[in-house]
């Protein structure tokens, strides 16, 4: 499927798919909760992109079996959508993926809403190029607003602080997070390494002795000799 929205919707149906199958409506729900904390949602687009789903292998629809269905009331059975084999492989390469559309405006938000199911690894560059991003617009922000602060009348000042006030924000938001990304990956680094070091010391300790020979030799106690 297409980068962009199309890919952002993508990633934010296979994610929830992953986690339960779900009938239109329901994903319809979840979705309009993800999406539209990040930005307008257009339920328009959520069908052709399941059609297109279904069309790669990625999901699956199943209808209900047909004790469970409600034929007397003239109601349509809901269709289940699941994911297949295929969709979970997609939805692993999609999480993969850390570069500059995973920063965007448009894509972070959904990026970040499925980071427990994100390597450490790819959270931690993730989280660093949205920071490294909004940095760059606030120096930006900044020098224009420098330039223009004299030029403007109160209002729209006060609407240029505001936006530069939420940014900063973010930013700050962002620096405790790649501080608990760290510490969390430093700890992991510790454990492993002692990990290894408790191996190889329980390898030294079931490593038999050997006789000067050559050849294991289990130790015998002295007796004292007859008089």
């Amino acid at each position: 499927m297409a980068g962009g929205r199309g890919g952002v919707l993508e990633l934010a149906v296979l994610g929830s798919l992953h986690e339960t199958p779900l009938h239109g409506y329901e994903l319809r729900k979840r979705l309009n909760a993800l999406l539209g904390m990040f930005r307008a949602f257009s339920y328009g687009s959520l069908y052709p992109c399941l059609r297109q789903l279904l069309t790669d292998g990625l999901i699956t629809e199943e209808e209900p079996a047909p004790e469970s269905a409600a034929p007397l009331t003239g109601r349509r059975s809901k269709i289940v959508y699941r994911l297949t084999a295929e969709g979970k492989e997609r939805l692993q390469e999609l999480l993969t993926q850390a570069g500059p559309s995973a920063w965007e405006d448009e894509s972070f938000g959904i990026h970040f809403a499925f980071f427990r199911h994100t390597e450490a690894e790819v959270r931690l560059r993730i989280l660093e190029g949205r920071r490294s991003r909004l940095e760059e617009r606030l120096d930006a922000v900044r020098t224009a607003l420098a330039r223009t602060r004299e030029r403007l009348d109160s209002y729209t000042l006060e609407l240029q602080r505001h936006g530069l006030e939420s940014v900063e924000r973010e930013v700050r938001w962002l620096n405790e997070l790649i501080a608990t990304e760290r510490r969390g990956s430093e700890e992991r680094g510790t454990e492993e390494k002692a990990g290894e070091s408790g191996g190889q010391q329980a390898t030294r300790e079931e490593t038999p002795r050997t006789s000067a020979s050559g050849t294991d030799a289990p130790e015998r106690s002295t007796a004292p000799e007859d008089n």
